[in-house]
């Protein structure tokens, strides 16, 4: 991950909800598997948020506070604001053909803009356009100024190395992308000075005056019409592939996948694809800093802090031992030690549901998982790859957690997810309301039951065990039951075929997101080298 400048503070204001679009271990629980460099399409690979580790001790003991309203009970109030990514660099270029009156010959194409004035004129509206962009996009932007060019040629001349995307205004012709990095062309037809580019763009630049796709890397999504909507859900994606990317990994106690098959892809793919790194902490060196931390008075004020804030929140049951839940925040306290150590910001306890890992917490990691999720770390239940992967990106185009758990058959179009780790603060913002209670398999220490918002539109993703292929589909949550089952269950109504999803469902684990970004998964997947494939059922 990625190291934010001043402007990229954690601390901002709380993120919007953005809320519903329109379309676009344990054998019960079948989970007993036991700096600055340059990186690919022109994304730099910094770590990410340097200072979230200092900044997560502060808000493990401040983000859940009780405040009262007047008028109304007692409520949860977020000290601190879901933690943003490193700033996606935008550059836009405007492209526009200065023709020469000609007599007897057709002189000029197709377009409005021919003259450097007009080109000027033209590039104060775009800079306009962006500006209000940034307002809109819950993720940190910068755009650059509008770069004129007279002629394509001039790409070759651009500087792009402080820059993530560009967008190419197509106003003269722009028959070719010389450069690595990522680019989407915007064309006008009625919000603006009508461009060239509306008639070129599919035939000349995508299918280079043929009949079919030859740009390796583009095709029609890289094309935009007058909508700043479909621009933003691009750039969006772009910037959950730039802070996917470089994603820096601790393993407690190594990797370890569900299969064979995810054992022996997920490493090389994470690392050719997303360019990961992994450091590995053994069980010895965990037992030992957890010790440490126990003999530490000054830590364990801070524990208990932690433990009382939580437990004195209205919208907290507790149903299992306290101790279990001041055992989670002791673990969660060594782990945000190793990953500002590290500079990691994914983590994972290889075998979670094993007596061994359970014994060394002193419960089973479920609660420390879940906190840590709300905190803006990415934490899945064991340490495998396969959905360690789409739960990073999703985290990053979503600007909220993610909820790993466990995939059931599909059957009268609905879709049941459980496990025993789960996130709270789901929409990035508000904390949903949770019981705490013994993990189910091993029915011992603290795990978390979220209730889900009813209605709430979700993003489902299903990836393979071979890590070659993505499943996923649109959903809405009519149901947070109670079956003998991981705690935390999720009944989602699937939007789309779910005859076919029951048919060639793969994998097994699902990462669920609060929104709908299935365009901007299936937009970065083809951004990062279209090694992975994927099957939307929405």
């Amino acid at each position: 991950m990625n190291t934010p400048r001043d402007s990229e503070s954690p601390h901002t204001s709380p993120l919007p909800d953005q809320g519903q679009r329109p379309p676009s271990g344990g054998a019960l629980c079948g989970c007993h598997a036991h700096a600055e460099t340059s990186a690919p399409s022109g994304f730099s690979r910094r770590h990410f948020l340097q200072g979230l580790g200092a900044a997560s001790a502060a808000v493990g003991a401040l983000t859940l506070t009780v405040a009262r309203v007047e008028g109304a009970s007692e409520r949860v109030a977020a000290a601190a604001s879901f933690p943003r990514g490193a700033t996606l660099r935008v550059k836009p270029v405007l492209v526009f053909d200065a023709p020469t009156r000609q007599e007897q010959t057709s002189w000029r194409s197709y377009g409005g803009i021919h003259t450097l004035d007009a080109a000027r004129e033209e590039a104060g509206r775009i800079g306009k356009e962006l500006t209000a962009l940034k307002t809109q996009a819950e993720f940190p932007m910068h755009v650059h100024p509008v770069e004129v060019l007279d002629s394509q040629a001039k790409f070759r001349q651009m500087r792009v190395d402080d820059t993530d995307a560009c967008i190419v205004y197509a106003a003269g012709s722009c028959t070719e992308w010389p450069l690595e990095v990522p680019m989407i062309m915007f064309l006008r037809h009625r919000s603006g000075p009508f461009y060239l580019g509306l008639e070129i763009a599919n035939w000349r630049f995508l299918r280079q005056s043929g009949d079919v796709p030859a740009v390796p890397g583009f095709d029609a999504d890289d094309l935009v019409v007058d909508s700043q909507a479909e621009l933003l859900w691009r750039l969006r994606a772009l910037y959950g592939v730039k802070n996917a990317k470089g994603t820096k990994m601790l393993t407690i106690g190594g990797l370890a996948a569900y299969s064979s098959l995810a054992q022996e892809n997920g490493p090389r793919v994470a690392k050719e694809m997303w360019g990961y790194e992994f450091v590995n902490v053994t069980d010895e060196e965990f037992t030992a800093r957890l010790k440490a931390a126990r003999e530490n008075d000054a830590v364990v004020r801070q524990v208990e802090e932690q433990t009382a804030a939580l437990l004195k929140l209205p919208n907290i049951k507790l149903e299992t031992d306290r101790k279990f839940v001041f055992n989670s925040h002791m673990a969660l306290h060594v782990c945000r030690e190793l990953l500002k150590e590290t500079g990691a910001s994914n983590f994972g306890f290889a075998q979670c549901m094993g007596h061994g890992q359970i014994a060394m917490l002193g419960t089973p990691a479920c609660l420390v998982l879940s906190l840590a999720n709300d905190e803006g770390y990415t934490a899945y239940c064991h340490t495998d790859l396969s959905h360690t992967m789409p739960g990073v990106l999703l985290r990053w185009i979503a600007s909220r957690p993610t909820f790993v758990c466990n995939s059931h058959h599909p059957h009268e179009g609905i879709f049941l997810v459980a496990h025993c780790q789960a996130p709270r603060r789901m929409n990035g913002q508000d904390y949903e309301p949770a019981t705490i209670m013994t993990h189910y398999e091993s029915d011992y220490g603290a795990a978390c039951k979220t209730e889900y918002k009813q209605d709430q539109v979700v993003t489902v993703v299903v990836p393979n065990l071979a890590c070659n292929k993505w499943q996923g589909f649109r959903g809405k949550v009519i149901g947070s039951p109670s079956y003998p089952a991981c705690r935390s269950q999720m009944e989602i109504l699937v939007d789309g075929d779910w005859r076919r999803l029951q048919r060639e469902m793969e994998g097994f684990h699902t990462q669920v997101v609060y929104g709908d970004y299935l365009r901007e998964v299936g937009y970065a997947l083809k951004k990062v080298g279209r090694q992975i494939a994927w099957e939307c059922f929405s």
